[in-house]
C-alpha cells in the first residue's frame, strides 16, 4: 500500500505531462511567433493570435463615492 502511495503522484505527473504534450501537438499553430524590438518596445510578430481574438471588456463604471456626493456640482 505504501508503494502505491509513493507511485501515485509520479503517475499523475506523467499523465498530466502526456496531456500537455498532446495539447501542444494538437494546437494547430505552424508559426509560434517571435518578439521584435521596435521604437515603442517589444512587439509580437506572427503567431496564431489575431488582434480580434482577444476581447477586452469595457471597464465597469464606479458608483459615486460619498465625497463626490457631498461636493456641489460646478455650473
Amino acid at each position: 500500500m505504501t508503494r502505491l502511495r509513493a507511485m501515485a503522484p509520479l503517475f499523475v505527473a506523467a499523465v498530466l505531462a502526456a496531456v500537455a504534450v498532446a495539447t501542444v501537438e494538437g494546437a494547430g499553430c505552424d508559426d509560434p511567433g517571435r518578439y521584435e524590438l521596435n521604437a515603442d518596445g517589444y512587439e509580437l510578430v506572427g503567431g496564431c493570435i489575431a488582434p480580434g481574438d482577444l476581447v477586452v471588456p469595457e471597464p465597469a463604471q464606479q458608483p459615486p463615492t460619498t465625497a463626490d456626493l457631498d461636493t456641489p456640482a460646478k455650473s
